[in-house]
This record gives structure tokens, sequence and C-alpha cells, in this order.
């Protein structure tokens, strides 16, 4: 298998979104390896799910504001278990687009990983709602 990175390729800095249709080509960031596909993949996801967690557990804290003495433990806990799901989140999301696309000899854009972000925020979302059949 041939390595598809063009001659001194470096990997971009971290956020490195750029809009491929306006972008000059000289200076669009594309991720060529697996490890810096998976990098950026756990490092958006760390960044959603402890911003979502954190709103969370802000919330939880206003509305239980009278037990303010032991509600001191909920921030903490949402953000250590959001960085756990992050943590295996992201790593198998990011693992696996970045062995997808390394066996085909693709480059991939910057945003993709911030997009596998939100849909692993999207998914705990949406699995935090009781699911019940009418039937």
């Amino acid at each position: 298998m041939s390595d598809d990175a063009p001659l001194g390729y470096s990997v971009p800095p971290f956020p490195s979104l750029h809009l491929p249709v306006i972008g000059v080509p000289e200076n669009q960031n594309y991720l060529y390896h697996s490890t810096d596909i998976w990098w950026f993949t756990l490092c958006w996801t760390l960044i959603l799910h402890g911003g979502t967690h954190f709103i969370v557990a802000l919330f939880a804290f206003a509305i239980q504001w009278k037990n303010w003495r032991t509600m001191w433990a909920v921030p903490v806990a949402y953000l250590v278990i959001s960085n756990l799901e992050a943590l295996l989140a992201g790593s198998l999301v990011g693992l696996i687009l970045g062995w997808v696309y390394e066996a085909g000899n693709f480059a991939m854009t910057t945003w993709v990983p911030l997009i596998w972000a939100v849909i692993n925020v999207l998914v705990v979302i949406v699995s935090s709602f009781p699911m019940q059949s009418a039937i």
C-alpha cells in the first residue's frame, strides 16, 4: 500500500477547520494517518462530551440549589463520567475511521472528526430518553 501523504506532510494544528470550497488548495488541512484521525476524533469527542455534560450538570445544580452542600458532587461526577464515555467512544470511532480511511488511501478533511464527535454526543442525548413502546 502506498502512502498518499504529500512530501513534507505534518499534522495540522488541532482545530484546523477549513472550508474546502472557499479555501486555498495549499492551505487546506487534511489528515492522512490513522493516528492523526484518532487524535482529532478523540479531542473533539472529549470537548463536546465535556461541554454537554457540564451544561447538564449546571442545570441540575441550579434546580437543586437548596441542597448545595451535597450538590457539589454532581458536576464532578458528570465530568468524570463524560470523560470516560468520551475516551471510549472517541477512541473506538477514531480508530475505525482511521483504519477505513487509511485502508482506502483517502485523505480526510478535518471536519470529519468533528462531525463524528457531534454524532457521538447526539447518540448519548437520544439514548438518555426512555424508549417505551405503546404496544
